[in-house]
């Protein structure tokens, strides 16, 4: 059942990142101008869309593979409501409703991966396996009981 669970964590590390590292490259290049407009629309300030653009990509990429998830799964659940509050809480504007309850469901998944961590298939498995120290089966001739 432990392997089903480290599966099932890793597809849903897959999947929960899609959103961020697609929405994290779309800033980037021709989006860049356009989501800077959109944010000073909204009085947050410019300088915030790197931190975005970072977040989005390398903590997508970093959810993905695994290293500090815990930590960078409670950063992102910060960034998602955040976002649904100061970018979606209109719901006179057509579909900010729904992108609010996105939003929430996305960070309830962020938390459940800050809570759960991110399984066997990941680096901060394989790293807290190497620091582990190893126990090893006493040997036949032993007298440990």
């Amino acid at each position: 059942m432990k392997k089903l669970d480290d599966t099932a964590l890793l597809v849903a590390r897959v999947l929960m990142l899609m959103l961020f590292i697609v929405a994290g490259y779309g800033k980037v290049g021709a989006g860049y101008a356009a989501t800077q407009q959109y944010m000073a629309a909204i009085s947050v300030p410019g300088f915030l869309l790197p931190l975005t653009i970072l977040l989005e990509v390398g903590g997508g990429l970093a959810v993905l593979f695994g290293p500090f998830t815990r930590s960078i799964a409670l950063i992102a659940v910060i960034f998602t409501l955040m976002t649904a509050f100061i970018f979606h809480a209109d719901f006179t504007q057509a579909g900010n409703q729904i992108n609010f309850m996105k939003n929430l469901t996305i960070a309830g998944g962020y938390l459940l991966l800050a809570v759960s961590g991110p399984g066997a298939f990941s680096l901060d498995y394989l790293l807290k396996r190497k620091g582990a120290p190893r126990v090893t089966a006493p040997s036949a001739g032993s007298n440990v009981r």
